[in-house]
């Protein structure tokens, strides 16, 4: 790649940029490949390989080399998510700024799809936090709810709504981030295509979409609430001068993130209020291109009001005692039913449970648990791969590499089961998902919309 193959006015766009070398960023697109890194699932724990620690992510982890993800069991089991290193510095913004708020926190990850970002999120609150993962596009919302199954916590809610309906939630979060829709210069190295889409009058589009995107959004933001804004692009319209407007049109208050020179961060001011930001460039971290900021709300938009649900599911108790007997630590769960399934939330959630499905539209809330048909429980694939299944109720089968491989493609598993019933189908001691064993047959109910469809050979790890 040369600099000819940049888009016109691009490298000219970003010459006055505090930190930016034009040499040295040119030379980084044409001779280095984007870094391979992973974030742990500290909720499964497991043998997952790793190398070289990012240094702002404790759970995350460069590979030195690729390897297919598609054939590794502990990626399907949700023991670690593939993410791009410079978008896990959200998890150290998030931990700066988590003691400064007292109790449970809500806290909402805008335009969440795929879900690297929500998993990260997720792994850093507590139990008693509540996240929604919201996915304004519907097509990009079953990725976002499989991902977060994959992660098997209770504690989260996958919405599809627009910012401007969840804006109606006036003061209802304590922590809100808008990893913003934008013009994706900062994946040029990884995805070369994107700078085909690149250009001055996009970048002017983002900038405006941005502004409507964060307007809609605000009143949800509680007072001395926390607004984490990220991009992965470097023009200055998208990220300081957002900044600026933020400051401005509502009075936002900018927090610094304490940052290590080592780790080759550039750490910035907008032009008008001197709001901090960080730029991360592919030739100065190990990462591709991002800009994160972090603002503090310090008025008040007004409150959502009390909402008290009149609405009570009626339902035995009988029926309750047999999806709890699937449950670790099961009188710490709210229990509720949609439609035939039963589902389950941490119980501190009920009352934001109610008020968010009153006014969103919900795709996944805590972890889907199955169905009753009479004195059984047919499982769902969520419990499956929750942390709150209790495995001491059910059949547990260890599979090797070559059976997990066929039972992630939804193939007939070599096995010879001498128990009859649901078991869940392990790989090193990780839940994948299900089968029904059977005297004469294994019936395999891995998801098939999920299923390894690629029929190239897997290399054994």
């Amino acid at each position: 790649m040369n600099e000819q193959l940049f888009p016109d006015n691009f490298l000219q766009s970003l010459s006055a940029e505090n930190g930016f070398n034009e040499e040295n960023f040119i030379k980084t697109h044409q001779v280095s490949d984007a870094p391979t890194a992973i974030r742990l699932n500290p909720f499964k724990h497991s043998a997952t390989k790793k190398d070289e620690q990012v240094p702002w992510c404790a759970d995350g982890f460069y590979l030195n080399t690729r390897p297919s993800f598609t054939f590794d069991p502990l990626f399907h089991a949700g023991c670690y998510y593939v993410q791009e290193a410079s978008s896990m510095f959200i998890d150290h913004i998030f931990k700066n700024i988590r003691p400064n708020i007292e109790g449970a926190i809500k806290v909402l990850d805008l335009c969440a799809a795929p879900g690297g970002k929500s998993t990260l999120l997720n792994s850093a609150i507590n139990a008693d936090d509540l996240l929604l993962a919201n996915e304004i596009i519907k097509t990009r919302v079953p990725v976002l709810t499989d991902n977060l199954s994959r992660w098997g916590q209770a504690n989260v809610i996958v919405s599809n709504n627009d910012p401007k309906d969840i804006g109606r939630l006036k003061s209802f979060f304590d922590i809100i981030l808008v990893d913003a829709p934008c013009s994706g210069s900062g994946m040029f190295r990884k995805d070369p295509q994107a700078m085909n889409e690149w250009s001055e009058a996009n970048v002017e589009l983002c900038h405006q979409r941005q502004e409507r995107i964060l307007a809609d959004i605000l009143p949800a933001l509680n007072e001395d609430g926390y607004l984490i804004y990220s991009t992965c692009s470097y023009s200055r319209q998208e990220n300081e001068d957002i900044l600026d407007w933020l400051c401005q049109e509502f009075d936002l208050e900018s927090i610094r993130i304490p940052i290590y020179k080592e780790w080759g961060i550039v750490e910035t001011q907008s032009t008008q209020q001197k709001a901090w930001g960080y730029r991360f460039y592919p030739d100065q971290v190990k990462g591709e291109g991002l800009f994160a900021s972090c603002l503090k709300k310090k008025n008040n938009t007004g409150e959502l009001g009390t909402f008290k649900n009149n609405i009570q599911q009626k339902i035995s108790s009988k029926e309750i005692d047999q999806v709890k007997s699937y449950i670790t630590d099961a009188d710490n769960y709210y229990y509720f039913k949609v439609q035939e399934d039963w589902l389950a939330i941490n119980r501190a959630h009920k009352e934001s449970l109610n008020i968010l499905q009153r006014h969103l539209y919900l795709k996944k809330s805590g972890v889907r648990v199955g169905k009753l048909m009479g004195k059984d429980l047919i499982p769902d694939h969520e419990l499956a791969l929750s942390t709150i299944i209790n495995k001491s109720a059910v059949l547990q089968t260890e599979l090797t590499y070559d059976q997990a491989i066929q039972y992630l493609r939804r193939d007939n598993i070599d096995l010879n089961p001498t128990e009859k019933g649901w078991s869940l189908m392990n790989f090193e001691g990780q839940a994948l998902g299900w089968a029904k064993l059977l005297p004469n047959r294994i019936n395999n109910y891995y998801p098939k919309e999920i299923r390894i469809l690629t029929n190239q050979s897997p290399l054994a790890p």
